[in-house]
């Protein structure tokens, strides 16, 4: 078992710069979004759409270069054909997808908030200080409200947060990538 854990390490490391790549265009997308937090929707869609497009593909050959047996590649196959179908949605009706994130962030918000002054209410004796969850509830269906009757105001957070978001996980992805390219017989991979 430990011997083909080693074949799996080796194997894996000579891949290493497939996931960095992704974590580069992961890092790119991010600080794109936040450079032009004033980008039009559909530029955003159609930025979104790039990247989940380069991510799938990315993610496919990497699947596809895994060494047989490797559980792990079932889960990017599906992860890469998922990443790509995003990708041709954005293209083909980016104001669908514009519009139905921004309707499920503002909803989501506004239920999240009722449940937080709800859950607030009902703890008031059980915690101090119970007014500060209702305050973040509050701000959270404020903040679906808003989004909800001015749907740019929640692109421009939007943009923020997967801007955020991408820039974390291109790091991530780096960092995993350049750990890999020092696996090597020498260094199995941990159990």
């Amino acid at each position: 078992m430990n011997e083909a854990r080693t074949d799996l390490a080796a194997e894996m490391s000579h891949y290493w710069w497939m996931i960095g790549l992704r974590g580069l265009v992961a890092v790119i997308f991010g600080v794109v979004a936040f450079l032009r937090p004033s980008m039009t929707l559909l530029a955003l869609v159609l930025l979104f759409g790039a990247y989940a497009l380069a991510n799938g593909v990315l993610e496919l050959i990497h699947a596809f270069s895994a060494p047989k047996g490797c559980t792990r590649s079932k889960g990017m196959i599906f992860g890469g054909l998922i990443s790509i179908a995003a990708g041709i949605v954005a293209f083909a009706w980016p104001g669908i997808t514009t519009l139905a994130l921004i309707l499920l962030i503002a909803s989501w918000a506004i239920v999240n908030g009722v449940f937080e002054i709800v859950s607030a209410i009902r703890l008031r004796k059980l915690i101090n200080n119970e007014w500060l969850l209702i305050l973040a509830g509050v701000l959270s269906v404020l903040f679906g409200i808003v989004v909800l009757v001015q749907p740019a105001v929640g692109v421009l957070a939007l943009v923020w947060w997967i801007g955020g978001f991408a820039i974390v996980f291109g790091v991530l992805l780096m960092g995993l990538a350049f750990r890999m390219r020092h696996w090597d017989v020498h260094h199995p991979i941990p159990a």
